[in-house]
């Protein structure tokens, strides 16, 4: 199999579940989920689905209920559209970008807020020892 044709599943998955998370399921659990990723295996026979869900922990783990609930409509419905002989398997993964993104982004922040005092203390700093740190020959005095 090659990965374009893997490639391509994954995207043709991808847009189909996207549009059948955009028309609703029946489960009250679904929270606003975006579809970030599809991940086809190289016999085409499995697929990770990848999602990301605004809100807040709650709201998140009744979405990966609902999903797991809507695994099997889902992966008929796919099937039904892609016109494949065999439709992979789903399996729906969070995705942690937003956890990562939010770590990054205060990792960023100390780092810059350290950078700040560090530019404090450099912009107020004197050199360690004499001014003129260079050795100089001595002048002698001729008596």
């Amino acid at each position: 199999m090659s990965s374009e044709r893997q490639a391509r599943l994954a995207d043709r998955i991808r847009v189909l579940i996207a549009e059948r998370l955009e028309k609703g399921l029946r489960d009250p659990r679904l929270g606003f989920v975006t579809i970030t990723d599809v991940r086809v295996t190289g016999d085409l026979q499995h697929a990770s689905v990848f999602y990301t869900v605004l809100g807040d922990e709650k709201e998140r783990a009744d979405t990966a209920a609902a999903l797991k609930a809507a695994t099997g409509m889902l992966r008929s419905e796919v099937g039904r559209r892609l016109g494949v002989r065999l439709t992979p398997t789903l399996e729906f993964i969070a995705d942690a970008i937003p956890e990562n993104a939010g770590h990054i982004e205060e990792l960023l922040r100390e780092a810059r807020e350290r950078d700040q005092a560090v530019a404090g203390l450099a912009a107020t700093a004197t050199h360690a020892g004499d001014a003129d740190p260079y050795v100089k020959p001595r002048d002698v005095d001729a008596d």
